[in-house]
């Protein structure tokens, strides 16, 4: 396995995902998936928001947008999968190269811009998945919409996958949107979740809903996020989003490179979040994300007060074996 990702290491950062992920729906198709599986990733069943999770790892947002490969990574043995960023309408994200890998560093910058297919497509791949476990859909913007047509764009998103998944995120946090961020803000995150809040309300069922917000964020700006989750009855926190403060990368010639920092030198920061949270209450359910790429990694995420975990660099990196690595 580890000499397979050598290899890939020498294509392009989108190449090298994509023949990842298709050489693994690949392999789950022709039946031998349990070679890269672990035989003890089932055995520490946890709930939340009345959702059962066979065990407290999942997959973060990004890796799948389109949901092509839900079955697939299902059954390498996380205990929930989140897929997207999904917007209304089908978009190419932003010009490439985008990708940035500081192997070094067990780092990534990505300034992919919510690049996918559009919602409509992904709620085909929902439709017909096979994968009994639990899969969450994290919603955003198109680029071009602002304003009202932004907040419009959460909404449409919100009831053509509501049904389909089995929680929601909110993703206001991604730096790669222009002015995404600015729904952080107390008017915006109030117009916004009031709106989401509505549509929900028009649903016979209620689906766990989580916001997922940036690490850069002021501590004032932390209380306006905590209040509005009160008032509109959010499920829960992703803590966090990647960040914009380069400086945490030792190497240098990347300080300047736009864009969100993900992996190993997030760890602290985004760890620190989910301590200040929950400093600041205690109940909020909270899924921690960000630069678990070891055992030690995730078992200090869950010591801040992390209810699940979610990884995304470290599986880039290290592919299915992190799986067990942190479960075993």
């Amino acid at each position: 396995m580890k000499f397979l990702f050598s290899i890939l290491r020498l294509f392009s950062p989108e190449i090298a995902h994509s023949i990842s992920l298709n050489g693994l729906k690949i392999v789950h198709n022709l039946g031998l998936i349990n070679f890269f599986t672990s035989k003890n990733t089932h055995l520490d069943s946890y709930t939340l928001n009345n959702l059962t999770f066979t065990n407290r790892l999942g997959i973060a947002a990004g890796l799948d947008k389109n949901g092509d490969f839900i079955d697939s990574l299902g059954a390498l043995g996380f205990g929930f999968i989140e897929v997207g960023t999904v917007t209304p309408l089908a978009q190419d994200g932003n010009p490439k190269p985008r990708i940035f890998r500081v192997f070094k560093e067990n780092a990534i910058i990505n300034r992919l811009g919510f690049n996918n297919k559009g919602v409509d497509y992904l709620v085909k791949k929902l439709e017909s998945r096979k994968y009994k476990g639990v899969v969450g859909v994290n919603i955003g913007a198109n680029k071009e919409s602002k304003g009202d047509k932004r907040i419009t764009d959460y909404v449409e998103c919100f009831k053509k996958v509501y049904v389909l998944s089995d929680y929601i995120t909110i993703n206001i946090s991604s730096p790669n949107t222009p002015d995404l961020r600015d729904l952080h803000s107390k008017e915006n995150i109030y117009n916004l979740l009031k709106s989401l809040d509505s549509q929900r309300q028009s649903f016979n069922t209620k689906k766990p809903v989580f916001l997922k917000i940036s690490p850069d964020e002021s501590p004032e700006t932390l209380q306006i996020i905590l209040d509005a989750v009160r008032e509109f009855n959010i499920s829960g926190l992703i803590l966090s989003n990647t960040t914009i403060d380069k400086s945490l990368l030792q190497d240098k010639s990347f300080l300047n490179e736009a864009g969100g920092l993900s992996g190993e030198p997030l760890f602290n920061k985004s760890t620190q979040l989910v301590q200040s949270i929950k400093q600041l209450d205690p109940s909020i359910p909270i899924i921690g994300v960000g630069g678990v790429i070891d055992k030690a990694g995730y078992v200090k995420k869950l010591d801040a007060g992390a209810d699940l975990v979610q990884i995304y660099t470290g599986f880039i990196l290290k592919g299915p074996d992190i799986i067990s690595e942190l479960l075993d």
